[in-house]
């Protein structure tokens, strides 16, 4: 079977002395793993289809019976450059392609958290990557996984979980003590729902949250219990 879809890489491994293979999150296919043949060599034409969270429309052959498809050309859309030259964007970027990989099953389409991922990315390359982002990324990639909550929690108030869950990236700037208060307690609220549902932490988990000043400035008496913080299942 040969086929053409948008994907985005989401993580790469050497492979044998020039092929590498991938974790690529395809629009309408889904976590699919490929090989994408003679890219270390100086001469290879598919090196730059093989870089992290390039996004691409990749040409893919899969054999009847395999599950590992091979990559025989492609076309690049976006490579987001500033993110490249940016440790903190880069690092954010790491963290949104390792969190899509370990909470998405292979061969299970969702162009929903292909847009989620894509539009991550966008906002990061074009403006600062604000401290916001990972949780509000965290949040909409559990609604779409089916582990979303309904309502907000923690007195976080209903414009501001909606603002999380659905605003563009760009506009989650936020500057007022009771906003950045709020935000402390999403990062509580997807801390404690990654802690429950991986089986080992993220090797790209990074401090671009205020759970510190959540720390400081709440009251342990206002924390509920730890199982309503554990999102269940939406669907």
């Amino acid at each position: 079977m040969i086929f053409t879809d948008s994907g985005i890489i989401l993580l790469r491994q050497d492979f044998r002395e020039a092929d590498r293979i991938v974790s690529l999150y395809t629009k309408e296919h889904g976590r699919i793993n490929v090989r994408l043949p003679g890219v270390a060599r100086s001469v290879g034409k598919l090196k730059a289809l093989s870089e992290p969270f390039v996004c691409a429309d990749y040409r893919i052959y899969i054999r009847r019976g395999g599950t590992i498809g091979t990559v025989t050309g492609g076309k690049i859309n976006q490579v987001f450059p500033h993110i490249r030259q940016d440790l903190k964007k880069l690092a954010l970027a790491f963290h949104f392609c390792e969190l899509l990989y370990r909470m998405t099953p292979l061969h299970q389409p969702s162009p929903g958290k292909f847009d989620l991922l894509l539009h991550a990315l966008q906002a990061v390359e074009k403006g600062p990557a604000h401290s916001s982002f990972q949780a509000a990324f965290t949040l909409r990639l559990m609604m779409l996984a089916g582990f979303g909550l309904d309502h907000p929690v923690l007195n976080i108030s209903a414009e501001f979980w909606q603002q999380m869950h659905q605003a563009p990236f760009e506009q989650l700037d936020f500057s007022l003590p009771e906003d950045l208060l709020a935000l402390a307690k999403c990062n509580t609220i997807c801390h404690r729902f990654l802690s429950q549902y991986l089986t080992y932490p993220l090797h790209t988990q990074h401090s671009f949250t205020l759970q510190e000043d959540w720390e400081a400035i709440s009251d342990e008496k206002t924390m509920p219990d730890r199982h309503e913080l554990i999102a269940q299942p939406s669907h």
